[in-house]
């Protein structure tokens, strides 16, 4: 799967509670936590982000908390996919249980910046920074996590696998 798309890039150590702040918790609305996506990061990302624009992000990305509602609200911002040079680990299994893509590349995030136009293929891991004309490898996303990606997450993926509809 490809994927083509502006970057909003972001430092180190950004939190649960930066990607989604407490006080949207009271739902979860998909649709409402966008709104709210990054806003304590920068107040202009849930009104300047579009479909298919990539988080670049430097170490640590999603500490914090454990809950789901941050990769759903990145999710359900228009966000295709993101890129740090390395994810909590909480948050990168609720990355994929939520069907949000996300590689881990040092060396992308370190010349990549907010504006750059990147294209990266999820089956092989090669990040093309377009701006820049500058390719970079990450680990390939290994084939169950991509079903569970293409299903949409964990809950589609098992319904999807018993025979469920929805």
């Amino acid at each position: 799967m490809k994927l083509k798309g502006k970057v909003w890039k972001f430092g180190s150590d950004v939190d649960t509670d930066a990607i989604i702040p407490a006080r949207y918790l009271t739902t979860t609305n998909p649709d409402e936590l966008a709104k709210h996506c990054m806003e304590d990061a920068d107040p202009d990302f849930p009104n300047k982000v579009k479909p298919g624009d990539i988080i670049v992000a430097e170490k640590n990305f999603g500490c914090g908390s454990s809950r789901e509602h941050a990769p759903i609200a990145i999710k359900a911002s228009g966000v295709s996919c993101v890129i740090a040079h390395s994810f909590a680990r909480i948050f990168y299994r609720n990355a994929f249980n939520m069907g949000l893509p996300i590689l881990e590349c040092p060396d992308a995030v370190s010349v990549t910046e907010t504006g750059d136009e990147l294209e990266v293929n999820l089956d092989t891991g090669e990040i093309i920074n377009l701006t820049k004309n500058k390719r970079f490898k990450a680990i390939p996303i290994p084939p169950f996590m991509q079903e569970l990606i293409q299903a949409g997450g964990l809950i589609p993926y098992v319904m999807k696998n018993l025979g469920g509809d929805s």
